[in-house]
């Protein structure tokens, strides 16, 4: 900044107002510090300014899968939000890893954010611990978890399941198979709540038999779906909960040679960008990701302003399902025990994971 000042035959006190934009410069003294900033290559320090300020002007965000495109585009919306504010931000993905959430968020606590949004990887002690130590203004997004005390942007999770299910039941299916998320999540939890909850006020019982776990993973979803599909008695429908794991879902109905909605319907949690360009267009569930993002980053700028002045908001949004052509009413055929798998060594996939 001495240089700059030099340069311009300025005082540093005039470079600093106008580096900072604390008073006005006129147009003739801000001509001559920018091309000295421009000719010195000067660069403001950031730390000694957020140290000096006490903010560093920047949120953590923390996901739980960067391959997920629901969790892509809420970051999109929330880097837009901030980003008006005059906030950055700093992203990281834990890869579904409470360890490495852990480390994660230690690194952004190294880094003096002024405050977290989180998409938690499992309801994790350590977790709640280490938000407490921190006393750092949160938001969770998408997920909660148990005995952390902050602002949160959820979705109802067990009614968004439950219209979907329902609605495969209206189509006539009764051995609906549930391709589920990690139970260490409460969206996993919620889910198949869902589930559940639709079977039973239809008067259908519930097989374990026809729930597997995916865990929000293409490879564990194909895994889980090939197990259904390839039982004596397979369901005429498949629920998967989340959209990875759909992929994985419609890999296995091609692998074993069925075909869906002809064979099989499918429906999803999680509405995407290429749903409706897949053949057949996918039945989902689709989150209001732009209102998720934008409540999210609402809150924490409001919990950063006013720190402590009001107690935590939990925001639950509903999901909408979005009826599209992978869905069919329930034929004869699907039902007929004749034209179902003969219990044989199963020729497309050998080693599916019990």
């Amino acid at each position: 900044m001495l240089d700059v000042a030099a340069a311009a035959g300025v005082s540093v006190a005039t470079v600093s107002a106008f580096v900072n934009g604390t008073v006005p410069v006129s147009t003739e003294l801000r001509g001559r510090i920018e091309q000295a900033i421009r000719s010195i290559g000067y660069k403001r320090n950031a730390i000694a300014r957020s140290l000096k300020m006490g903010t560093t002007k920047t949120i953590g965000l923390v996901i739980a899968d960067i391959t997920n495109p629901f969790f892509t585009d809420v970051t999109s919306v929330i880097q837009d939000v901030l980003h008006r504010s005059g906030y950055a931000v700093m992203l990281c993905c834990t890869d579904e890893d409470p360890a490495m959430q852990e480390e994660q968020i230690s690194l952004l606590l190294d880094r003096m954010v002024d405050g977290l949004i989180i998409a938690p990887a499992g309801d994790d002690h350590a977790l709640e611990r280490m938000l407490s130590r921190a006393d750092i203004p949160t938001v969770l997004i998408d997920r909660i978890c148990g005995g952390i005390n902050a602002d949160a942007v959820v979705l109802d999770n067990q009614c968004a399941v439950q219209d979907a299910i329902n609605y495969l039941i209206s189509l006539g299916h009764r051995r609906i198979g549930y391709i589920s998320g990690s139970l260490d999540t409460s969206t996993g939890i919620g889910r198949l709540a869902g589930y559940k909850a639709a079977l039973e006020s239809a008067g259908i019982p519930i097989s374990d038999d026809l729930i597997r776990f995916g865990n929000f993973r293409e490879r564990d979803a194909y895994n889980a779906a090939i197990q259904l599909l390839v039982q004596s008695d397979r369901p005429s429908a498949l629920f998967s909960a989340n959209n990875l794991m759909v992929i994985g879902v419609m890999k296995a109905i091609r692998d074993t040679g069925l075909r869906c909605p002809d064979d099989i319907s499918v429906s999803s949690f999680d509405d995407f960008p290429w749903a409706d360009v897949f053949q057949p267009n996918l039945t989902t569930i689709a989150q209001p990701v732009q209102t998720i993002g934008e409540q999210a980053a609402r809150l924490i700028l409001g919990r950063i302003a006013h720190r402590g002045d009001q107690p935590p908001q939990r925001i639950v949004l509903s999901g909408r399902l979005m009826i599209r052509d992978s869905c069919r009413p329930v034929s004869d055929s699907l039902l007929d025990p004749e034209s179902a798998w003969n219990g044989a060594p199963h020729p497309w996939f050998p080693h599916a994971k019990e």
